[in-house]
Parts: structure tokens; sequence; C-alpha cells
């Protein structure tokens, strides 16, 4: 996008069109989710592996509804997103608040701009969650388990679907203390032709 302030538009004019959840229903929901994860795996890093899948499952489906939306608006992303940081601000600004109604923030790109964090001030997700302490018995600690990981997933699925692969991580989260949730975003390779010049390593 040309500005931040032109993406931020653009994310609430898709959010208006889109059909509302009830929010704590769908935080709910989702830890209802969480919780029969842990209790299939027990292994907390299996747990935050089996929701990237999950998030990457959601993120080759929502790609397509995003472009449709987006190109009925006329906002014409496909010439608009010609590098990395363009993309980002269209994930953060327009892809976040399209679907959750929350406004993301884009930062810390790397000096090859190659990486990039998303902030999020508020995780829709993560309402009514407390992880546990650390067991002082030894069993697994849940405080490794990575609860709003299925972002992570949702992250690559979408972008692999424009021919992007990333590596997603949650560096910072709000549930362990943390003054706010970072995911950083690492751009691996462009999986085929046609994206910007921009993307392509030097």
């Amino acid at each position: 996008m040309s500005s931040k302030s032109q993406a931020a538009q653009a994310g609430q004019a898709l959010w208006a069109k889109m059909p509302k959840a009830n929010a704590e229903l769908f935080a709910l929901t989702y830890g209802s989710l969480v919780t029969e994860l842990v209790r299939d795996y027990e292994d907390p890093i299996e747990v935050n592996a089996q929701l990237d899948r999950i998030g990457h499952s959601i993120g080759v489906r929502c790609v397509d509804e995003f472009l449709s939306k987006a190109d009925v608006a006329g906002m014409g992303l496909t010439t608009q997103c010609q590098n990395l940081r363009d993309t980002a601000e269209v994930v953060a600004k327009m892809g976040f608040k399209m679907f959750l109604g929350i406004q993301a923030e884009v930062g810390a790109f790397s000096q090859d701009q190659r990486c990039f964090s998303i902030y999020l001030q508020d995780n829709p997700l993560s309402t009514f969650v407390e992880l546990p302490e650390d067991d002082p018995s030894g069993g697994e600690d849940l405080r490794r388990l990575k609860y709003s990981n299925l972002y992570c997933g949702v992250i690559r699925g979408a972008l692999e679907q424009v021919n992007l692969k990333v590596d997603c991580n949650i560096v910072r989260d709000t549930l362990k203390g943390d003054e706010l949730n970072e995911i950083r975003v690492e751009l691996k390779e462009v999986l085929a032709d046609g994206a910007g010049d921009d993307y392509k390593e030097e």
C-alpha cells in the first residue's frame, strides 16, 4: 500500500463487509480446541505444531476470500504489494482487521528487508486465558505452550498461496507477561516468478 493510513482504511472497509461472530464465543471455542489438543498430545511443543498446522489450513482458505473481497472493493492488491514491506502492511492492517476486527502494527524490519514483526496489542484468542505456573513436580510445562500459534500458521498458509514461503514465530506473548504480542515473520523463499522485483534476492 502507498501508506499505512490507506491500508488501515482499507482494512476497516473490509471488516465492515464481514459477518460478525460473538467475540466471547469465538475465544471460548478456540480455548476448547487448545484444551483438547493439550489433552490429546500432552507435549506443549507438539500442541504448538498442531496449532500451526490448523492455522496453515485456515490461511490457505482465507486468502481466497480476502483477495476476492479486496478485488470487489477495487483495492488492486496484486499491483500494490510489490515488496515485503507492502505485503506486511496488508497482512497486519487489512488481513487481521478483516477477519478479527483488530488493528495490528508492523515494524522491526531487518536490514535486508526479509524479516519483520507484527504487533498485536489486543489478542481475541487469549480472552479469559491464564497459563498455569511452572509445574514444580517436573511435569510438562505449559509455559512452553504458544497459545496463539494459530496465527503463525494462518500467516504461513496465506502467504504461501501468493508464492511466499515464510517462517513465523511468536516471540512475545502477553500471556507470559510481555507488554504486547509480537509475531516475527521471515521470508525464506519466493516460490514462483511474478512477485515484485524487491522480493528477489540480490
